[in-house]
């Protein structure tokens, strides 16, 4: 297989990254691949192509110590990389190189995968000097959005640790995600390959008496890896009188401030900064020392720490869940919170007898036997040959049809043409467009949310005919399609998020509009719970839009309208019909006593004998078909008394009228 690994960092500069693919490329070569390296150089305008490696133009960023940004459009290395054959390309950066070997993967139709080695939202401090926490939040937004762009340009991706790919889920990637560690040499950190005499010298060179215990740190000297921490822990060394030293192996951009923080907590005796070191080198400076520390909490696998404890070195450190399969606390290390607690971690460790801290540097280099790198190579090979399988049963985008909300998108291979209905979301997620090639499995997650789509535009048919709550979007999705709850749950968010679904517009418009019908609070609060407005909501939209004057204003109208419309009633029996209409249009007993007050029934008393005779004579007609004499007239009475008429009034009227039985 011919392979090309792309990358903005590569030997000689010395790093994780750089560690992971140089290790990855001669795991590949001892096997029989064939692997190029296309990665950054010094010159600002010169491509260079030696030994299979291929180096762009770039400028280095000081800030960014060790990191050279290239442009990430290369025409003059295009002929190059032709010229490769490449099978496969293995991106192990989001950026520079890695976006142009987005480019070429594509302009060549060859796979592509990636390794995640950065957790790039710790690192957006380089890009806020001012410590802006809006500047933060939309530095960090946009790596999100990068991260997840990047990763849906691969055929799968590499997270080095669970910790890295629960980021890259949550960033809402979904190509396939694999979790392989980065492997490393276990041989190259064999204490038995490093001369007792370099040790000595090693030691000599840092200044440790022989009574003294050597605590190394490994890597960049930057804000990121917070080394302050170890630093600050040796304040308490010193106070006890703890026979150690901390030897800080790197450079980087926070080198000065760390060596004037030494001078300002008088630490010089006890902290030596050695500078950086070649890599070949590295091992021995493990060998030297009696344990390893780093508090950093950003590492996407920790390279540092595994090669420590192959080094037969215990590992002191914070609680991070990279660390969860490494630092076993009292086995192959310890964790502290503090560097206070550090320090006496550190004291305590330093104390034990030599046999039990022998225990310790075998059970740590017996911890880290599964990043063997042959394993490494292994898992990596076969996701390889599992890209390049995928990518071979693709899909052609051959016409794209946008819509309101959504883009039907037209795909063919050598056997099919399918047509899918895609959200715009995903349609630019996927960075969809005519002529690219989507893999079998992105069209099948297409097809899977299709349905998903379908629901969200039947929900936009339905609001635009009415505003609806979010309850009565949730019945119509469950009752009238076959998503799953977690489909119904991003539709119902989207249509919120846009706006479409506001639970609170539509509670105060609806409170609004039935109190312009003079709807009293007790019927609004019912209608609205029963729409699935949360009582909370209500009460709170009622509470400020509360105005018991207008309320008061509300059933005194109603009332009079109720007044107006109740004919051939008694008084009494009118006021009974008008209080309980006030009462089912939802106002309370008190709103409905002091509304009854501001009616005049003035009127209706005095024309109310004239009413009663009225009554009694329809009354008596209705009645009279089936009956006479006595029975029909006790009916007569007992509908004017049913009606509300006064007994006295009812016999009076009836004496006047005219009996066939008298």
């Amino acid at each position: 297989m011919r392979i090309g690994l792309f990358t903005d960092t590569y030997s000689p500069e010395i790093n994780g990254v750089v560690s992971s693919i140089v290790l990855l490329q001669k795991e590949l070569e001892k096997n029989g691949h064939e692997v190029f390296v296309v990665t950054t150089g010094n010159s600002l305008f010169e491509t260079e192509y030696q030994g299979h490696v291929l180096r762009l133009p770039g400028v280095e960023l000081k800030q960014l110590y060790g990191y050279v940004l290239t442009s990430p459009i290369h025409f003059s290395a295009m002929t190059e990389i032709e010229a490769m054959k490449l099978d496969l390309i293995h991106a192990h950066t989001e950026f520079g190189v890695g976006i142009f070997a987005r480019l070429v993967a594509r302009k060549l139709n060859i796979p592509l995968v990636s390794t995640y080695h950065t957790t790039y939202e710790d690192y957006t401090h380089y890009v806020n000097p001012i410590h802006s926490k809006s500047v933060d939040k939309l530095a960090k937004k946009a790596v999100a959005n990068l991260s997840k762009l990047y990763g849906t340009t691969c055929v799968e991706m590499i997270a080095p640790s669970e910790k890295t790919k629960e980021m890259l889920l949550g960033y809402g990637i979904k190509t396939p995600i694999n979790v392989i560690p980065t492997g490393i040499d276990l041989e190259r950190f064999d204490r038995k390959n490093t001369d007792p005499e370099r040790i000595a010298a090693i030691r000599a060179e840092a200044g440790v008496r022989p009574d003294e215990a050597l605590i190394v740190f490994v890597g960049r000297i930057a804000q990121e890896k917070s080394i302050d921490y170890p630093i600050r822990g040796f304040l308490r060394i010193k106070t006890d009188r703890i026979p150690a030293r901390l030897l800080i192996i790197g450079d980087g951009p926070q080198m000065e401030e760390l060596q004037e923080l030494c001078t300002d907590l008088q630490l010089q005796d006890y902290v030596v900064f050695a500078g950086k070191k070649p890599s070949e080198q590295i091992p021995a400076y493990y060998h030297a020392a009696e344990a390893f520390v780093s508090a950093s909490l950003t590492e996407t696998q920790g390279m540092t720490f595994i090669e420590a404890l192959a080094s037969g070195l215990p590992v002191f450190a914070r609680p991070d869940e990279v660390l969860k399969d490494l630092v076993i606390p009292g086995k192959t290390g310890y964790l502290s919170r503090t560097p206070e607690e550090f320090a006496l971690q550190l004291e305590a460790y330093l104390k034990l007898d030599q046999a039990d801290r022998e225990a310790m540097r075998q059970n740590s280099i017996e911890q880290v036997g599964p990043y063997d790198s042959r394993l490494f190579y292994q898992r990596v090979i076969t996701m390889y040959e599992r890209a390049i399988r995928s990518f071979k049963d693709y899909y052609e985008v051959t016409a794209i049809k946008a819509k309101n909300e959504y883009a039907e998108v037209t795909l063919e291979n050598n056997q099919e043409q399918i047509q899918i209905l895609v959200s715009l979301d995903t349609y630019l997620d996927e960075n969809i467009r005519n002529g690219s090639r989507l893999t079998h499995q992105q069209v099948t997650r297409l097809q899977e949310e299709e349905n998903e789509v379908r629901g969200y535009q039947g929900c936009l048919r339905k609001l635009a005919a009415k505003d609806r709550t979010r309850k009565e979007m949730y019945d119509y999705l469950t009752q009238q399609t076959d998503l799953n709850i977690a489909s119904i749950n991003r539709i119902i968010e989207k249509l919120e998020e846009k706006g479409y679904v506001d639970d609170l517009k539509y509670t105060r418009n609806a409170i609004a509009g039935m109190q312009s019908l003079l709807q009293g609070e007790h019927k609004i609060f019912k209608v609205l719970k029963k729409k699935g407005i949360p009582v909370e909501m209500i009460d709170s939209v009622m509470e400020t839009m509360k105005d018991d004057e207008s309320e008061l204003n509300h059933a005194i109208e109603a009332a009079e309208k109720f007044q107006r419309s109740i004919h051939e009633k008694s008084v009494r029996k009118k006021k009974q019909l008008i209080y309980q209409k006030l009462f089912n249009r939802g106002f309370s007993s008190d709103r409905i006593e002091a509304a009854m007050q501001h009616l005049n029934f003035l009127q209706e008393e005095t024309e109310e004998l004239d009413v009663l005779r009225k009554t009694a004579a329809k009354a008596k007609k209705r009645y009279g078909n089936q009956y006479e004499g006595v029975k029909l007239r006790n009916l007569v009475f007992r509908y004017c008394s049913a009606q509300g008429f006064n007994l006295e009034d009812i016999y009076l009227v009836l004496s006047e009228m005219e009996w066939e039985d008298e």
